[in-house]
C-alpha cells in the first residue's frame, strides 16, 4: 500500500480495513486479518497496525474475540457509511462546490459527467 502524508499511517490502514468492508471483502462478522498479518501484508510496524485495530475496534467497527482474533461488527457497514457520507457532505462536498463556482462549473456539467462516469 502507498501511504500519503496527508494523514497518519494507522488512519490510512484503518480507512482500507473500511473500504474493504465496504466493498464486501469482509461482512458482518467475517474475520479480518490478524494484526500481524494486515502489517505484514501491507508492510508496516505491528505498533502501527495495533493502534489502526484499536481505533476501529474504539469506534464499533471491529471487535475482539479473545483468543480468536478480530472480526466485522454486525452493523460496520452502516456505520462507515454513515460516517463517511457526514464528512463527504459536511468537508468536501462545500469544497467542490466553491471550486465548482470559480470555475464556472454548473451542476448540468456534473450530471452529464455523472451520466457518463462507468463505475469502476
Amino acid at each position: 500500500m502507498d501511504f500519503n502524508n496527508e494523514k497518519a499511517i494507522y488512519l490510512q490502514m484503518a480507512d482500507r480495513l473500511c473500504d474493504e468492508i465496504l466493498s464486501g471483502v469482509y461482512k458482518a462478522d467475517d474475520r479480518i486479518p490478524s494484526v500481524r498479518e494486515y502489517a505484514v501484508m501491507l508492510s508496516v510496524n505491528t505498533n502501527t497496525a495495533v493502534k489502526a485495530y484499536e481505533q476501529l475496534a474504539r469506534e464499533g467497527v471491529i471487535y475482539n474475540k479473545r483468543g480468536l482474533g478480530y472480526f466485522v461488527a454486525e452493523d460496520a457497514r452502516a456505520h462507515i457509511m454513515d460516517v463517511r457520507r457526514r464528512d463527504f457532505m459536511e468537508k468536501r462536498l462545500p469544497e467542490v462546490f466553491r471550486e465548482m463556482r470559480l470555475l464556472g462549473i454548473n451542476m448540468e456539467d456534473v450530471e452529464r459527467m455523472w451520466k457518463d462516469t462507468p463505475l469502476s
